[in-house]
């Protein structure tokens, strides 16, 4: 099964800055190429951290307010997040600007993997790197979206090719495959209860499939079966491994 990598959808001319890039720079480059983060690398390319525009708002409002009242010190250094966010209000330059360790993925990564590292790290962009952790170019949130502008009747025929044909070997008229706006609906009879499992599964991780719908009918329930036991062996015994 074909799933889209981050290297076609990343950007390779990426706006980039040094550690002792100034901070008026920095926010030079943000606002004049419209952006709202870029990664800080070293002589090797090598991603030393990123920068985003929350970073620059930290170091904005560290500015004291010459009509407020001064605030007592509230033991700020105590903790290493405060700490950090202290070194940000002061910062000069982008190496004491950035967030680090920076969040990265590789060219080869899916756009569901670089989605799901995106989600969990409340991120916008994140830097794609090589083997040898070197800028090759960016990938956005606006990039990843891509993929669910996949039309309904290029998903319909990878799910019939790749899934119903090539994995479970089923003629592609043994199940009826519906899909509206993403959505994917299976509706058919099939041998075994694994084989079903599979095709939800397999379905549900294509390119664009927004949702799958699950129709399946089976004659044989086989999953009290172990993965190992012959009645399994073959061409889902892999996929079984993986549900």
């Amino acid at each position: 099964m074909r799933q889209k990598k981050v290297g076609s959808v990343m950007a390779t001319e990426v706006v980039t800055v040094r550690y002792d890039t100034p901070f008026k720079e920095v926010a030079r480059l943000l606002a004049e190429h419209r952006i709202s983060g870029l990664p800080v690398v070293d002589e090797d390319d090598k991603v030393l951290g990123v920068i985003s525009e929350t970073d620059l708002m930290v170091r904005q409002a560290g500015v004291p307010d010459p009509y407020e009242t001064p605030r007592r010190p509230r033991f700020a250094g105590l903790t290493r997040g405060a700490r950090r966010q202290a070194a940000k209000e002061h910062a000069r330059t982008a190496g004491q600007l950035m967030s680090v360790p920076p969040v990265t993925v590789h060219a080869d990564d899916t756009i569901a993997e670089a989605a799901r590292t995106m989600a969990h790290n409340r991120v916008e962009r994140l830097p794609v790197v090589d083997e040898e952790d070197r800028l090759v170019g960016i990938v956005t949130r606006r990039d990843l979206i891509q993929v669910f502008l996949q039309p309904d009747d290029v998903i319909r025929r990878e799910v019939i090719d790749e899934v119903l044909v090539r994995t479970l070997w089923l003629a592609p008229s043994a199940v009826n495959v519906g899909v509206h706006e993403g959505v994917v609906t299976l509706d058919g009879h099939v041998e075994r209860r694994s084989e079903a499992e599979i095709a939800v599964s397999m379905t549900d991780r294509i390119d664009g499939v927004v949702a799958v719908t699950d129709k399946l009918t089976y004659r044989m329930d086989d999953s009290h079966l172990r993965p190992d036991e012959p009645a399994l062996h073959g061409v889902t015994e892999e996929w079984l491994r993986k549900l």
